[in-house]
C-alpha cells in the first residue's frame, strides 16, 4: 500500500511540475532570473577581483558563489513570486479541492526551480574544474548535502515569505530583506574576503544567516578548509561540519513552523 501511495504522489508531483515548467519557460522575467542573473552576477564579482584575496581555490570561490545565487534567485525569490502569483489566482485554492495534498502542492510548484538551480550547480563546478583547475574535492558528499538542506531551507522560507507579499510585484520588496542579508554572507563568511579579515563579532553574527551554514558546508566539502583556515580530510570534516550542520536544521526547522503558522492558500478576504 505505501509503495502504491508512493508512486501515486510522485506522479501527481510530477505533473504539477510539468505544468509549473511550461508556465515557467513563459514568463520571460522568470526565465532570466533563473538562468541569467546567478551566473551574471557571479561573472560580474569575478572580472572585478571578488574572492581572489581568499585562500581558496578560485574554482571552488565560482563554485560556492553560484550555489549561493541559485538558492536565492531561482528557489527563494522566483517561488516567493509563483507562490504568491498561484494564490492569488486561487489556483492554490482549487488545487487542494483535488487529490493533491498540501505538501505535494508545495513540491510540485517549487520543482522546476530546484531543477534549474540544481543544473546550475552542476553546469559550474564542471566549468570550473576544466577553466580553474578545480580538484578533486575531499567530501562531495558534504557538499551535495548542503546544497540539498540549502534547497529545502529557501522552499519553506520562501513559502513563509508569502505571508507578508499581497501581490507578485510586491515580492521585489518583500524578499529584499532576506537577499540583502544572504548577500552579507556571502561577502563576509571568507568566500570573497578573506575570513581573517573580518571582526570576530561581525563573523559570529553572519554564521547565523540562513545562507552561511550551506556556504561554510559548500567549501568545507570541496576543498576541506575551515572557517579557521585550517585544511582538513574526509573524515575530520564531518565533524568540522557539526555546527554549521545544526545551524541549517534550526533555519529549516524555523521555516517549516513558519509555513504552518502563516502560509495562507487562498488571497485574504
Amino acid at each position: 500500500m505505501s509503495a502504491v501511495m508512493t508512486a501515486g504522489s510522485a506522479r501527481r508531483v510530477r505533473a504539477l511540475a510539468t505544468a509549473e515548467v511550461r508556465l515557467l519557460v513563459r514568463n520571460r522575467t522568470a526565465m532570466f532570473t533563473a538562468l541569467a542573473l546567478p551566473v551574471l552576477t557571479v561573472v560580474a564579482l569575478s572580472s572585478i577581483g571578488f574572492g581572489e584575496e581568499t585562500d581558496l581555490p578560485l574554482g571552488a570561490v565560482v563554485v560556492t558563489m553560484l550555489t549561493g545565487f541559485a538558492l536565492l534567485y531561482v528557489v527563494y525569490y522566483n517561488l516567493v513570486s509563483a507562490y504568491v502569483a498561484r494564490r492569488e489566482e486561487l489556483v492554490l485554492k482549487r488545487l487542494r479541492v483535488g487529490e493533491l495534498r498540501d505538501g505535494e502542492i508545495l513540491a510540485g510548484t517549487a520543482l522546476p526551480s530546484i531543477i534549474v538551480a540544481g543544473a546550475q550547480i552542476v553546469l559550474t563546478a564542471a566549468v570550473s574544474a576544466v577553466a580553474f583547475g578545480l580538484d578533486a574535492p575531499p567530501n562531495v558528499l558534504l557538499a551535495l548535502l548542503a546544497v540539498a538542506g540549502g534547497v529545502v531551507m529557501f522552499v519553506l522560507l520562501a513559502a513563509a515569505s508569502t505571508a507578508f507579499t499581497r501581490n507578485v510585484e510586491m515580492a521585489q520588496v518583500s524578499t529584499l530583506p532576506v537577499l540583502f542579508l544572504c548577500m552579507g554572507s556571502l561577502i563576509f563568511s571568507g568566500v570573497v574576503m578573506p575570513a581573517d579579515s573580518v571582526p570576530d563579532r561581525v563573523s559570529d553574527i553572519v554564521r547565523f544567516i540562513p545562507l552561511t551554514p550551506v556556504v561554510d558546508l559548500v567549501q568545507l566539502g570541496l576543498t576541506g578548509q575551515t572557517r579557521d583556515g585550517d585544511t582538513v580530510g574526509f573524515g575530520a570534516s564531518w565533524s568540522e561540519a557539526a555546527v554549521p550542520a545544526a545551524i541549517l536544521v534550526a533555519w529549516i526547522a524555523i521555516g517549516a513552523w513558519a509555513l504552518r503558522r502563516w502560509f495562507r492558500w487562498e488571497p485574504r478576504g
